[in-house]
């Protein structure tokens, strides 16, 4: 008999492993990986020993990074 492996449905889910992550920030997954190691990107979670982000921590992470000039941060 052959491999009997079955694929799992494609899910909607709000995580998103670091390429994916990177794609939806339009950033490189280096620049996501680098923030990772150094501090100061989105927050990030492990599952079973993947690195996943949720789709609302990047949004809660690029909002913060609003800017209105090129004198700093947008103050509300």
């Amino acid at each position: 008999m052959g491999d009997c492996r079955v694929s799992a449905p494609e899910l909607e889910s709000p995580y998103l492993n670091t390429e994916e992550a990177a794609a939806y920030l339009r950033i490189s997954v280096r620049a996501l990986e680098n923030y990772r190691l150094e501090g100061g990107g989105p927050p990030y979670r492990k599952h079973g020993g993947r690195v996943v982000y949720h789709k609302r921590d990047l949004d809660v992470w690029s909002r913060a990074r609003r800017y209105t000039d090129t004198g700093g941060a947008d103050r509300k």
